[in-house]
């Protein structure tokens, strides 16, 4: 059985992999930074070597990458605040079914985020990083705290938190003024 070898690509491709020949001149400008010409004594080295297997993280590497994925993790529900303040100033402040149900969704996300944080966790925590994985919690119910903040200011926009007396008190009548203005047309 006589081994055969496979046939040498076609001129045209040599031509497309070498690139453009080019000559310096006086004339011509430098090539960019980073930029160089590969020969094909260089090409044909490079495509011989064999690619080296990517060595696996030590448990130390590991995990450091899963703290720093998990302060990601933290992290991400501050990143949202800008948005939902902006979309809490645009839907105003009267009582409609699109400002009622924005103000729904900024309570719901963040009430069910605290609740889920051992299973948001769970995949990053080890026993060499338990100890650090306490303050990424705590930074992550404190951004989702801010949130829920966000969502009592727009509650509290909207004339629906009780914050007066009249609003707790049954027997409790409202103000009167002692002055009052009207307008006379002349």
């Amino acid at each position: 059985m006589a081994l055969t070898l496979p046939a040498p690509p076609p001129r045209w491709l040599e031509d497309l992999s070498s690139g453009p020949v080019t000559t310096k001149t006086k004339q011509s400008f430098p090539d960019p930074l980073g930029y160089q010409v590969a020969s094909r004594q260089q090409k044909s080295s490079s495509n011989k070597m064999i690619a080296q297997p990517r060595k696996q993280p030590t448990a130390e590497e590991m995990d450091t990458l899963k703290l720093k994925k998990a302060w990601e993790l933290a992290l991400a529900p501050a990143k949202q605040l800008p948005m939902n303040a902006i979309g809490m100033y645009m839907t105003g402040n009267s009582l409609q079914i699109f400002s009622i149900m924005m103000v729904f969704m900024l309570f719901k996300g963040p009430i069910q985020a605290v609740l889920n944080i051992q299973n948001t966790f769970q995949r990053l925590e080890t026993d060499t990083n338990r100890q650090q994985m306490l303050a990424v919690k705590a930074a992550f119910v404190g951004c989702n705290l801010l949130a829920l903040a966000l969502g009592i200011w727009k509650v509290n926009g909207m004339g629906l938190l009780p914050t007066t007396r009249s609003d707790w008190l049954a027997w409790e009548s409202a103000r009167e003024p002692l002055e009052r203005a009207y307008f006379v047309p002349t």
